[in-house]
């Protein structure tokens, strides 16, 4: 099968597209004719080797841990599947190796849900990690619920506007932080906008003068150190971005697949709570150049990777 493949860590330049071996398909996987993938920032700070004390890595490594795409062939357990569904995952194994930057991946059931009917391919593979990412610390960290004001930072993201869409599905009140050219994005998804950088405690304030319930850092440094102050009494901090966050009383959270909560967000997508915005789109052979793209760190929305 084509891919893209690194066999050291390194920068865009490790990336090589050619031939890889097609994956075995294991009792609990199933085979995956990928249509579309997606980057994230954690996909090139994988590939940078900055996860390594974590995760071993089996080289050459594909990259890619979103997918969408159609099931070829189960495994001899399986049963959730069928050959010819549909599907998304979040397809982050305890290794790096096998990812979805590739024409067929294997996928653990446990990372799987069904696909939107509503939404394309590309569309698809922009929820599972960044769905996933905010559906839990919505609903886990933070408890958000009716009636809350909730800070998103770096709102307009492929996290933060998914955020943004959940919470207000939840009941809440959103100020999302964003430049200004994303300011009527965020106003479409139903958030108040502010700007981020010097004064950003002074203009929340104006707009929550009894604080806000939760904050939802996705940046980390003088964002984070500058939320606790933000919070009403008995307020919520949480961080994907920053684990400093612990010494503020807050919680860190790196996400997990979970087939649940992805099918909660498929039906959430389905009943027109939850959309995704893509940047830009790149076919496979130029997943590099979507990697320095997502690397410049001012996306909106997702990076899609289509796969023909």
């Amino acid at each position: 099968m084509k891919a893209i493949s690194y066999r050291s860590y390194g920068g865009p330049e490790v990336l090589e597209y050619g031939e890889r071996p097609e994956p075995k398909v294991g009792p609990d996987t199933v085979l995956i004719k990928v249509k579309a993938a997606a980057v994230n920032p954690v996909d090139w700070k994988t590939r940078a080797g900055y996860l390594d004390p974590f995760l071993d890595a089996v080289f050459p490594v594909i990259p890619g841990w979103d997918v969408s795409g159609v099931v070829e062939r189960t495994g001899p357990a399986v049963t959730e599947f069928q050959p010819g569904d549909e599907v998304i995952g979040y397809v982050r194994e305890d290794f790096l190796s096998r990812g979805t930057c590739a024409e067929y991946v294997a996928a653990p059931i446990r990372t799987l849900a069904r696909k939107p009917r509503n939404l394309s391919f590309t569309q698809a593979a922009g929820i599972p990690l960044a769905g996933l990412t905010a559906y839990q610390t919505l609903t886990r960290a933070l408890k958000a619920g009716e009636g809350d004001t909730v800070l998103v930072h770096a709102a307009a993201g492929g996290v933060g506007s998914m955020a943004v869409q959940l919470a207000r599905h939840m009941g809440a009140r959103v100020i999302g932080t964003a430049s200004e050219r994303n300011h009527a994005y965020l106003s479409a998804l139903g958030a108040e906008p502010t700007t981020y950088g010097e004064g950003l405690a002074d203009r929340v304030r104006a707009l929550a003068p009894n604080g806000v319930d939760a904050v939802f850092d996705l940046v980390g440094g003088d964002a984070l150190t500058a939320s606790p102050e933000l919070l009403a009494p008995g307020g919520r901090l949480a961080s994907i971005a920053d684990p400093a966050v612990l010494g503020l009383g807050g919680h860190y959270v790196f996400v997990r697949p979970d087939p649940d909560d992805l099918q909660d967000l498929t039906d959430l997508a389905e009943r027109g709570a939850l959309g995704v915005e893509v940047a830009e789109v790149f076919p496979l052979p130029k997943t590099a150049d979507a990697h320095r793209l997502s690397m410049e760190g001012h996306v909106r929305g997702k990076i899609a990777i289509t796969v023909d």
